[in-house]
């Protein structure tokens, strides 16, 4: 019996050292701004994108973002200043300050760390994290650190001087165009017939075009191509492609773009999109093309 309590007590202490050992080689590294050094901004304020900001010490910045689309959106981005070495996943999960004790911590999502990128959340991660940092809560991420096995990493967003910027960043996300870059790069502008002047859904097109690139001034070239169909001369429809083009261009250079972003060609009965037996495939290629490409 006696033997018997000597060994369990050997066991239980055993038991206990490797614990300790264990809690004491597992730490958990916390990147997280404090009261006085917590900072979120709007960074990119414009009608193509909002950015909200938030640095976080000796770790990076986190990036909620927005940009112009037909369709809603959010993301997150996890900017590390020492990105991931492996692949892995990290916990999010809201935790309550100390200043709301009693409050339980619940798991909002996993976010993949892949390897050489900065990790991201989609937009209804993005949209609950913002959620509940508007409710006093700090989403934080864990992960197991890819350069020290013994450690953990726990990176937080500090609600400190969060609500000032969140409210601006959600009237800058209530501005943005309802159309996007890719929903405008490649246009095509119809005619009424032997005529330079627009059909109505081309005007109301070609206003979106001119709005964009009044925003957008890192677009550099724009290119214009004018066609006709192939009633009437060929050279009468060569001037005809020519005058549409440059229509198009002066257009865009009343409305105040700069003219050396702007090149207009003319290219007559060439290249036809559709037959020119019936009158819908006429009215087809009686078109103006707008180019446009990003790098």
């Amino acid at each position: 019996m006696k033997i018997d309590k000597i060994m369990m007590k050997k066991t239980l202490l055993a038991i206990s050292l490797s614990i300790f050992v264990s809690q004491s080689h597992a730490g958990i590294r916390q990147y997280q701004a404090d009261l006085g050094s917590s900072q979120w901004q709007l960074t990119n304020a414009s009608r193509l994108e909002c950015t909200l900001s938030h640095n976080i010490p000796n770790y990076g910045k986190a990036k909620f973002y927005s940009r112009a689309n037909r369709n809603s959106n959010m993301e997150f981005e996890l900017d590390m200043l020492r990105l991931p070495d492996n692949y892995s996943l990290a916990q999010v999960r809201a935790i309550a300050p100390n200043w709301k004790p009693g409050i339980a911590e619940r798991t909002i999502a996993d976010m993949k760390l892949h390897k050489q990128f900065s990790p991201d959340l989609p937009k209804k991660v993005a949209w609950t994290m913002l959620s509940e940092l508007e409710q006093g809560m700090n989403p934080t991420f864990y992960y197991d650190d890819w350069y020290n096995e013994n450690d953990r990493i726990a990176v937080g967003l500090s609600t400190s001087r969060f609500n000032k910027a969140y409210q601006e960043f959600i009237g800058c996300v209530g501005n943005l165009l309802n159309y996007s870059f890719d929903d405008i790069a490649y246009t095509v502008l119809n005619f009424e017939f032997n005529s330079d002047q627009f059909t109505k859904a081309s005007k109301r097109r070609i206003a979106m075009i001119t709005e964009y690139l009044s925003l957008d001034t890192e677009l550099e070239l724009v290119l214009v191509d004018g066609f006709t169909d192939s009633y009437g001369g060929r050279a009468t429809n060569q001037k005809t492609s020519e005058q549409r083009a440059n229509k198009i261009r002066d257009y865009f250079v009343k409305n105040g773009i700069d003219p050396s972003r702007i090149e207009a060609k003319g290219y007559g009965e060439k290249r036809h999109i559709a037959s020119n037996d019936t009158v819908l495939g006429r009215a087809k290629n009686r078109r103006v093309v707008i180019r446009m490409d990003k790098e």
